[in-house]
């Protein structure tokens, strides 16, 4: 399946990895159930998955107000993803 998985252009033109870099890999180790591997791979899986159900839930069910949890998701999957993009930096 691998070979079938956008390359990241970041990567490939400046020779650094971007802050969603694993995220494909990371979803194909949960679709494999590799929850560690996954996390691992992209920290901020979990928090993303949450965050698209939530904002499909707010496209579908007008009737409640998803405004702030949407908010709240995406500012937890940036400080996660800016988290770990430094962390990757500093330690490889």
């Amino acid at each position: 399946m691998e070979e079938y998985m956008l390359p990241c252009m970041n990567k490939k033109l400046f020779g650094i990895e971007c802050f969603g870099c694993g995220t494909q890999r990371s979803l194909m180790l949960l679709v494999k159930g590799d929850f560690v591997g996954a996390f691992n791979m992209f920290p901020a899986i979990f928090t993303t998955l949450l965050f698209f159900i939530v904002l499909a839930l707010h496209f579908i069910d007008k009737s409640r107000n998803y405004q702030k949890v949407i908010i709240g998701l995406a500012i937890t999957n940036a400080v996660i993803m800016l988290v770990s993009y430094f962390y990757r930096l500093t330690n490889y």
